[in-house]
């Protein structure tokens, strides 16, 4: 009687190792929309930020060792079998899974402003271990040594600057604010440098130089090179520089009292508060943005540079009558 032999399963093939690079690196960036909308997990259990900052840091650290070690075992041949590349790619998507985790068991109430400060921290370590896993795919493996590729990518840098994060909401909004005084200090001094170097005169004098040598000024406004012109200030735009002058100083100096009031006053139990004081302080940006904008383009409209002065100006009034925290409220 012929027995009966019970089949085989079919053992799966793996994809090559350079594919199974490919898709990871696909498979980490679907997970980063994700991140950028994604809630804080509801739980019952009681938020304990010790616990919290010490997993951060942890999944943070994971994530820069297996950068390390996929960089180490790709960037020399021979290339790791189908078997080994497979166990290297799911260590990589669990350590990034694990620190998306962390960063999902952040409560809402812990503060607004600190949940964006963990979730863009999160973000350039998911985005930056993508770019490494593409280095690593479209680089042939023999032509980079492995210091290069750590100085190419930024997964290393970002996994370093979670234990730098704030730990606490207003932690988190005096980092907000020092940012935005510093970049309406930038403005400032931008903006008086550019007027201290004003010349009403020079666009009329170098027009004339270059209509004479060069025919190519015409093909360069085509493409939008700036040319001599664009330097020129009118009567109107030095006068219109002079009030967005005063208004960029009055944004520095309101942002400065409002940062040394939370430092001073605030509490860190404050976290709704303290959220509102960054957005509205964060509104300040776009317009002076503009004003930047429109300052290193030279000569503007009247009306589009007035509408820029005039937003900019309500922002600073509004920031002004809703950003107080009474000396009372002192932590």
């Amino acid at each position: 009687m012929a027995s009966t032999a019970a089949p085989t399963a079919a053992v799966p093939t793996l994809d090559p190792p350079l594919e199974q690079i490919r898709r990871l690196a696909v498979e980490l960036r679907l997970l980063l929309p994700g991140v950028r909308v994604g809630e804080a997990r509801e739980t019952t259990k009681e938020f304990n930020a010790e616990t919290f900052w010490r997993r951060l840091n942890r999944a943070a650290e994971n994530v820069s060792r297996e950068a390390t070690t996929l960089t180490e075992v790709f960037s020399r041949v021979p290339l790791p079998s189908p078997q080994e590349t497979q166990r290297f790619c799911e260590q990589i998507h669990t350590a990034i899974k694990e620190i998306i985790t962390v960063y999902y068991s952040l409560p809402k109430d812990q503060g607004i402003t600190l949940r964006k400060l963990v979730r863009n921290a999160t973000l350039d370590i998911v985005d930056g271990m993508a770019q490494l896993v593409d280095v690593l795919f479209i680089t042939p493996a023999q032509s980079l040594e492995n210091s290069d590729l750590i100085s190419y990518n930024s997964v290393w840098t970002a996994c370093q600057q979670v234990p730098r994060i704030p730990k606490d909401n207003k932690a988190a909004a005096l980092s907000m604010l020092t940012k935005n005084v510093d970049f309406v200090k930038d403005a400032h001094e931008e903006m008086e440098q550019a007027v201290e170097e004003c010349d009403p005169y020079c666009g009329l004098l170098n027009d004339t130089e270059d209509n004479s040598d060069n025919n190519g000024d015409e093909e360069n406004d085509g493409l939008g090179y700036p040319n001599n012109r664009d330097l020129y200030w009118s009567e109107e735009d030095q006068e219109l520089i002079i009030p967005c002058l005063a208004l960029v100083r009055a944004s520095k100096a309101c942002l400065k009292k409002i940062r040394i009031s939370v430092a001073e006053n605030g509490k860190k139990d404050q976290v709704a508060q303290l959220d509102d004081i960054v957005d509205i302080s964060d509104e300040i940006s776009p317009s002076l943005m503009d004003c930047m904008d429109a300052n290193r383009r030279g000569p503007l409209g009247e009306m589009h540079f007035t509408e820029i002065l005039h937003q900019c100006g309500e922002t600073c009034e509004f920031m002004i009558e809703n950003t107080h925290i009474p000396p009372h409220s002192r932590g």
